[in-house]
């Protein structure tokens, strides 16, 4: 009897994977046909019924497995009172976050952290530079703030040469004393072009993907947006609220 009904099952568990990778195919075609450069970064089966969660180029839209239909906005459970959307982000940003090796970031760290937070950055950005102008604070309070770089221009202009938020990025990775170079980039002063083998293209793709959109953006260890700039008050406060209630989307 069991080897009569096992080809049976097999047969239905094979049509029902061949069915959700139909339903992938049909969601991938419609969001990366909405407009050219459009990228899925990935597809999961939706809280939604009938739906697939899709990040696509820094965005996360709902759409249904016939791919006719797509909700654009946070998914919130109402009866357990959860951003659904919020938390699949924060998840994906912890998992990409931590692909991320030690030796492409900048790392300004006490010896026994309390917190780690992990901040996307850019030279010429005021919020970052005063941000980085309490690090010492910040570290004093506990705080481990390891850098990747988010040059606000983006890696190349319309012309196609590369920005000078990026070659400034590059010039600080590739600089003799790497530390020392963003220290005083971040004080305003001009920086020594360099180049070499850097991470900066790689860092800031990896920021749209993970909808960064400004610096700094700061994420905590459980892939949360706890904010824009913080003072160091502030970002205690943040980093020892309850699970759920950081700034996220």
């Amino acid at each position: 009897m069991f080897k009569k009904i096992l080809p049976a099952i097999l047969a239905g568990a094979f049509a029902m994977t061949a069915s959700a990778a139909d339903d992938q195919a049909a969601v991938r075609a419609a969001v990366e046909g909405i407009g050219p450069g459009i990228e899925v970064q990935s597809i999961a089966p939706a809280p939604i019924p009938g739906y697939y969660q899709v990040v696509a180029s820094g965005r996360m839209v709902y759409v249904s497995a016939d791919g006719h239909y797509m909700l654009n906005g946070n998914l919130v459970d109402l009866q357990k009172k959860t951003d659904l959307s919020a938390a699949a982000w924060s998840g994906m940003r912890k998992a990409e976050l931590a692909k991320v090796p030690e030796s492409q970031r900048l790392i300004y760290s006490p010896a026994n952290p309390k917190h780690t937070i992990t901040v996307f950055t850019d030279v010429d950005c005021g919020f970052c530079r005063q941000l980085h102008s309490q690090i010492k604070e910040l570290n004093k309070q506990g705080i481990a703030v390891e850098y990747v770089f988010w040059p606000r221009e983006g890696v190349k202009t319309t012309a196609g040469n590369d920005t000078p938020s990026y070659t400034k990025a590059v010039s600080v990775w590739c600089a003799a004393d790497r530390k020392s170079a963003f220290d005083s980039a971040m004080t305003g002063a001009a920086v020594k072009t360099a180049s070499c083998a850097n991470p900066v293209k790689d860092e800031f793709e990896l920021g749209e993907r993970l909808g960064v959109n400004g610096t700094p953006t700061i994420v905590n260890e459980s892939g949360d947006v706890i904010g824009g700039y913080l003072t160091p008050e502030q970002m205690v406060k943040a980093l020892n609220a309850p699970a759920g209630t950081a700034r996220n989307g």
